[in-house]
């Protein structure tokens, strides 16, 4: 109704004009049209082969980069599956002879060592009292990789 009275006063919620409606129209960017590299036919969208000389469009996505990136990430993501990482595993427990109790603790003893050296690569020294808590940091992450190899040698099983 506000239409129609072109100079009515409006309420403060309302729009001073109307917009006009908003047309998107999809519009086509030149370089992202798939062709075939026999015959220079772009590919029908959806289609999985050229529809004048039949070659394969999985062909034209391993010429571009992004998808050959894209199938060497998705390579290395199949190694983080669950049957893998188990065969990863199996194998270190065979390769050490080591239960897999004590090879825990030997991981995160390791772990601890890698945190003693963190400790000094990341913190630096300016005063003396900053040295001593850096030595006592040290001091604790080693004492928990101690701890941990005694534990991975206490459950490590014997020979006999």
């Amino acid at each position: 109704m506000s239409e129609v009275a072109r100079n009515a006063e409006r309420e403060f919620w309302q729009p001073p004009v109307v917009a006009p409606p908003v047309v998107l129209t999809p519009v086509a960017q030149p370089g992202m049209v798939e062709a075939c590299n026999r015959c220079e036919t772009e590919f029908i969208p959806g289609s999985r082969f050229c529809h004048v000389c039949g070659a394969s469009r999985s062909e034209q996505e391993t010429k571009h980069p992004a998808t050959a990136w894209m199938r060497e990430i998705l390579t290395w993501a199949r190694h983080l599956e669950f049957h893998n990482i188990e065969k990863w595993i199996a194998g270190v427990r065979v390769k050490l002879g080591l239960p897999t109790a004590a090879l825990v603790s030997f991981v995160l003893g390791l772990i601890c060592v890698a945190g003693a050296v963190g400790v000094g690569l990341i913190f630096t020294v300016q005063t003396t009292l900053d040295w001593q808590a850096v030595q006592v940091w040290r001091i604790e992450w080693l004492l928990g990789a101690s701890a941990s190899f005694l534990a991975g040698i206490l459950l490590k099983k014997s020979a006999s």
